[in-house]
C-alpha cells in the first residue's frame, strides 16, 4: 500500500514566515522521498498561472531547473524538451521548467528570442524551490542544472545535477523515464522496446 502524498512536509522550515531563508536546512532530498510540493507562478503559453506540483498527482513529472533566461546553453535545453513534448506525453509525463527569473522575464524571453514553449516555465524568484530541491547556488542566486523524475505518487525516482556550463540530454531523460516505468531491472544503455532483466 502506497504512502499518501505529503506536500513539502520535509522542507516546511526551510523558509520562514517572511519568505526569508532559515538558518539551516533540515534534510537533503533523496531517491524515494516525497518530492517537495510547491505553488509557483508560471508562464503557461503567454499567460501567468499558479502551478502546484500536487496538481499533477497521478502523472509522471519531469521537473528541470536551469540557471537563467537570456543565456546560451539554457535555450538549447528548453527547446529540446519542447521538441520532445509529445514523447513525454505518450509516457503520461508532464514537463515543468524552473529558474530564478520572474514570469515577466520568462515572457520577455519567449517573445524576444526563445519562441513559444508549450510547457510551464516556473518562476522561483525567492529561491525557495531551488533550495528545497538542493540545486540553489546561493551566492550566484541561480539554480544548477537539476533534473528530477517524480512518479505518479509524488516520489522522487531519479535526479541528476550538473554544473552550469554543460547542457543535459533530453533523450537520456526520456530513456530513464521509460526504464522506470517498466518497474523491472534495466541494464546499461537499455532502450524502450528492448528486453529487461526481469524483476528483482
Amino acid at each position: 500500500m502506497s504512502t499518501p502524498f505529503q506536500p513539502f512536509s520535509r522542507f516546511q522550515k526551510l523558509f520562514n514566515s517572511k519568505n526569508e531563508p532559515a538558518d539551516e536546512i533540515f534534510s537533503i532530498l533523496k531517491i524515494g522521498d516525497h518530492a517537495p510540493d510547491f505553488t509557483k507562478e508560471a508562464l503557461v503559453n503567454d499567460s501567468f498561472q499558479k502551478i502546484s506540483l500536487s496538481d499533477y498527482m497521478g502523472k509522471w513529472v519531469v521537473l528541470f531547473f536551469y540557471p537563467r533566461d537570456f543565456t546560451f546553453v539554457c535555450p538549447t535545453e528548453i527547446k529540446d524538451f519542447n521538441a520532445h513534448l509529445s514523447d513525454f506525453s505518450q509516457l503520461n509525463a508532464i514537463i515543468l521548467g524552473a529558474s530564478c527569473d520572474s514570469t515577466f522575464v520568462h515572457q520577455a524571453w519567449t517573445k524576444a528570442d526563445l519562441g513559444a514553449i508549450n510547457f510551464p516555465l516556473l518562476s522561483d524568484e525567492n529561491h525557495s524551490l531551488a533550495a528545497s530541491y538542493n540545486v540553489l547556488l546561493e551566492k550566484e542566486g541561480v539554480a544548477l542544472r537539476g533534473s528530477f523524475i517524480i512518479d505518479p505518487e509524488g516520489l522522487v525516482k531519479y535526479m541528476v545535477v550538473s554544473d552550469l556550463n554543460v547542457g543535459r540530454s533530453v533523450r537520456e531523460t526520456l530513456r530513464v523515464l521509460s526504464a522506470l516505468q517498466t518497474g523491472e531491472l534495466c541494464p546499461a544503455s537499455w532502450e524502450k522496446g528492448q528486453k529487461t532483466l526481469g524483476t528483482a
